[in-house]
């Protein structure tokens, strides 16, 4: 478990101006945590903040909305990272779930005011506002088209959306718990739904109706993921023919993120269950960073790297605080995970630092969305935080 880097959330506000301060702190696991402070002397000749750090951590790279801060003793950098924007009108209240639209021009998001509402990504105005569900909306997902939006509520409802005018097109009904996730199967045929009431669903959009319960699991489940399984793994047999309504499900494996500690994969067109992993607590949210290697997060803070082909053992268990792994999205070659306390951070393979993305303060961040070099974020604060790394 490596050592940690923090700075305070409004670091960028509090060394626009000279002689602005920020506190600076590095979390060494068995160790005292050592604080410290960054400062700014002024501006460079070429505009940039002259910015220093007090004894034993050092500055590196500064541009207006970034700064590199290395505690070279623990032999750990971290790139720290202001929001470009950020829109505070959209909800009233915290902001659980949003998505970006794959051309990147719409975001969708839902609240715990109640509503869910269509908007545009680069400036947060409102287009369109989605009203059928009863009680809170907990997710929301746009259709690889970005023309249509899939949604799962508190009243186990899941329903299929026009982006363009905001009518409810299709609404399944049969789970008998509220709806936490969702997943869509290639181009959307089928979707997905996960619930409380522990069972994950597979539905056919065509026709409304249900093709059948993947998996029953005896516990909720918080997060599901769909992705196409290394051609070695044995995914099993259906024991009945699957329904000419199935498209895309062959090859493909469904992961369950559950209450019970437990994460799971299963064939999707098999039905068959093909891993159980055991963690060290609920698993929140689980995604795949590619055919072989799989992404878990759980509610006291681990995230477990898995092969799906072994998963008696994971790769490796990154642990930054100990809280909540809220979700977790793959991203160039690496990933970004954000936390309970406010923590969202990008790891990649190429980069010798981890990129922090700042000023949630200690509110959860609940989902992170990208489109390209965008990175959006939603937050118990009721803020969409817009990111940008054209410049890294």
């Amino acid at each position: 478990m490596a050592a940690t880097l923090r700075i305070q959330s409004d670091w960028s506000r509090a060394l626009s101006r000279d002689e602005g301060e920020a506190w600076l702190s590095c979390r060494i696991p068995g160790k005292a945590t050592l604080y410290g402070s960054v400062t700014r002397r002024g501006l460079s000749s070429d505009g940039v903040p002259d910015i220093v750090a007090s004894e034993g951590f050092l500055v590196g790279e500064v541009t207006k909305k970034s700064i590199l801060i290395s505690c070279p003793h623990e032999n750990v950098s971290t790139k720290f990272l202001a929001p470009y924007t950020s829109f505070s009108r959209i909800h009233q209240k915290s902001i659980t779930c949003l998505d970006i639209s794959s051309g990147g021009g719409l975001g969708v998001s839902t609240s715990t005011d109640g509503t869910m509402k269509i908007w545009q990504a680069a400036n947060g105005e409102i287009r369109r506002l989605l009203e059928g569900h009863v009680y809170d909306v907990n997710c929301c997902r746009f259709f690889p088209s970005g023309l249509v939006v899939l949604s799962g509520g508190m009243d186990a409802q899941l329903k299929i959306w026009s982006a363009e005018d905001a009518s409810c097109v299709v609404t399944f009904k049969g789970h008998k718990g509220g709806i936490l996730d969702t997943a869509i199967v290639d181009r959307g045929r089928n979707v997905l739904s996960c619930s409380r009431d522990g069972t994950a669903r597979l539905w056919d959009c065509g026709q409304s109706s249900c093709l059948g319960t993947i998996a029953d699991c005896g516990s909720p489940v918080n997060g599901i993921a769909v992705g196409a399984a290394d051609s070695s793994l044995n995914l099993g047999s259906p024991e009945n023919p699957p329904s000419e309504r199935e498209v895309g499900t062959e090859g493909k494996i469904l992961l369950l993120a559950r209450e019970d500690k437990k994460l799971q994969g299963v064939g999707l067109q098999s039905r068959q269950p093909v891993f159980l992993f055991i963690g060290s607590d609920a698993f929140n949210c689980c995604t795949f960073l590619s055919s072989t290697y799989i992404l878990a997060g759980t509610q006291d803070g681990n995230i477990y790297q898995l092969d799906v082909r072994n998963t008696n053992a994971p790769i490796q268990v990154i642990h930054r605080s100990g809280a909540p792994v809220l979700s977790l999205l793959p991203y160039r070659d690496g990933f970004i995970a954000s936390q309970g306390d406010g923590t969202c951070f990008i790891v990649q393979q190429d980069l010798d630092y981890v990129l922090d993305l700042t000023e949630a303060d200690c509110d959860p961040v609940y989902k992170v969305a990208s489109w390209e070099k965008e990175i959006y974020t939603c937050c118990r604060d009721g803020i969409v935080r817009r990111y940008q790394l054209s410049d890294l």
